[in-house]
């Protein structure tokens, strides 16, 4: 195909988007009025399904297809920089050396990571409660985990980093959210429709597949971003090329 040709297309394409976007916008309701009919439906639809909050209840109820899609770009995310990061057949590996931490670093950190821990579960589980969720959770408990590296130094990171069992985590999670999405066309006759009890609203077995979409969420999120981190340190602490080695560099 010639570049004239890819322009062509790249043009045709642009114009029908925009002409489907400038139709959409014009039947916006007006900014800044009292009534709003996506809200009204939204709130709404959170009540019904018994998910206290809304924000929880459009993206895992509402427009769950969406937050699949949205999954599965991380996912791709992950994958394509692990295939890129992989040690290539011209680089050295080095043992990660201790390092010299602060004290205060150090006591600091160590204070802080299961506190963190306790914060990212806490986030995931009340999801359809209270704002956060799977993706604001698994963040944080990616984040907790790292504070080993701040508060010791990349050897203590490694043995609380099993990557082959959080690949696996990663997977599963993203495989679960379709597995979820699949039993809800076959009970319910449409893709991640909620078929599971509802439960009483505020409590946090409450809202249907919400919770559950939530955890498989935040597993892959945590996984997901911890895997990705791990290829960078590699990267930057234990792995060398040659022209490196034979500077000095050990």
């Amino acid at each position: 195909m010639t570049a004239r040709s890819r322009l062509v297309m790249f043009l045709v394409a642009a114009l029908v988007i925009a002409g489907f976007f400038t139709a959409a916008c014009l039947r916006l309701p007006s900014f800044g009025t009292p009534h709003h009919p996506y809200g009204d439906r939204a709130v709404a639809a959170a009540l019904d399904r018994r998910t206290a909050n809304v924000v929880s209840s459009v993206n895992f109820d509402i427009r769950a297809f969406d937050t699949l899609g949205e999954e599965s770009i991380l996912f791709g995310t992950v994958l394509g920089a692990t295939l890129l990061l992989r040690r290539a057949r011209d680089e050295r590996h080095r043992r990660a050396e201790a390092e010299r931490v602060m004290p205060t670093t150090r006591l600091f950190g160590a204070l802080l990571l299961p506190v963190t821990l306790v914060v990212g579960v806490y986030v995931v589980a009340h999801g359809q409660l209270s704002p956060g969720g799977g993706f604001q959770g698994g963040v944080v408990l990616a984040t907790a985990l790292h504070l080993a590296y701040l508060a010791a130094d990349y050897r203590v990171l490694k043995q609380l980093r099993p990557l082959t069992v959080l690949d696996v985590a990663d997977s599963l999670a993203a495989a679960s959210y379709t597995l979820i999405g699949l039993a809800g066309l076959i009970v319910g006759g449409a893709f991640l429709k909620n078929v599971l009890p509802l439960g009483t609203f505020n409590t946090i077995t409450s809202g249907g597949t919400v919770p559950v979409l939530n955890a498989a969420v935040g597993v892959e999120v945590a996984s997901g971003l911890i895997c990705l981190l791990a290829h960078f340190l590699d990267q930057a602490v234990e792995l060398t090329d040659p022209g490196r080695h034979r500077g000095g560099d050990t």
